[in-house]
């Protein structure tokens, strides 16, 4: 749900539809329901209440993490995201009201502050799924992390085809909207790398040397900022010049490059892990 409402604020406002609903929040052109036909007031609306529906959800995820037997990691994830979500809340209002609840509020920088903390709780519920999933065997490590950076060099491979860095497809809204679905994958495989691969480093996991879990943490969690890069850079943060696109392709270029060397590092382990140890004596 969280990353539908990421694509579909992207579409939102790369339409231009958060500027509708005549710059009222919570209100719609003075309705609480505007007409259901696929104009800008219904855009805008729609992205309301799948918000509004994703934020009790959050809520819920917070509450089963205090009532099921969770640690105390996987709780404090779930909780942040809760306390964060008000913050949204009100960036969110800001954004669409210009001169409404504040003066000049449909700016570049609350855009940047309503994207960054977007992010900080897509991340935040990411880490509570990681942390409170059921561990099952801690014997397959070099498994996992292979699992998850395919999932992220899938998601990267997806972000280079729909970039606006990258000139293969007109950056229309929907192409917008699909970008950060494919960058968000990618961040969640990411994320689940640096999860693995930290818990490798203490001991948690058989089947993998810390050395090289902490080599495949570097590695992925460059991979990370690179790519967080280009999610900002998919917005009209910045007067899009030809050197942003520069900064633009290096960044994807290079989240793509850092996440294939992890991979690599991951695979060497465990083909190392797999060759038969020779017997016998000369």
């Amino acid at each position: 749900m969280t990353l539908t409402l990421f694509a579909i604020g992207v579409y939102t406002a790369a339409t231009g539809s958060g500027l509708a609903c005549e710059a009222q929040w919570p209100l719609c052109s003075d309705q609480l329901i505007p007409a259901l036909t696929i104009n800008p007031d219904f855009i805008e609306w729609f992205h309301r209440v799948w918000a509004m529906i994703t934020g009790f959800l959050i809520i819920g995820v917070a509450a089963w993490t205090w009532l099921g037997s969770f640690d105390r990691r996987t709780r404090l994830a779930a909780t942040l995201a809760v306390v964060v979500l008000p913050v949204q809340i009100t960036v969110g209002a800001i954004t669409v009201t210009i001169g409404g609840l504040v003066p000049d509020g449909y700016t570049v920088s609350t855009h940047a502050a309503h994207l960054i903390v977007a992010l900080i709780i897509f991340t935040l519920l990411g880490l509570a799924t990681l942390w409170g999933r059921d561990p099952g065997d801690r014997g397959g490590t070099t498994r996992l992390l292979g699992v998850a950076l395919a999932i992220a060099l899938a998601g990267l491979v997806g972000s280079v085809v729909l970039s606006r860095a990258v000139p293969f497809l007109t950056y229309s809204p929907g192409a917008q909207a699909w970008f950060y679905v494919a960058g968000l994958t990618a961040h969640l495989g990411l994320l689940a790398t640096l999860v693995f691969a930290t818990e490798a480093t203490r001991g948690n996991y058989a089947g993998i040397d810390a050395a090289t879990a902490r080599t495949t943490r570097l590695l992925a969690g460059g991979s990370m900022a690179l790519l967080v890069t280009t999610l900002l850079l998919g917005r009209d943060l910045v007067l899009y010049t030809s050197f942003w696109q520069r900064v633009n392709l290096v960044a994807l270029g290079g989240a793509v490059a850092l996440a294939v060397g992890a991979m690599w590092v991951v695979r060497r382990q465990s083909e190392s892990r797999s060759m038969p140890i020779p017997t016998g004596g000369a």
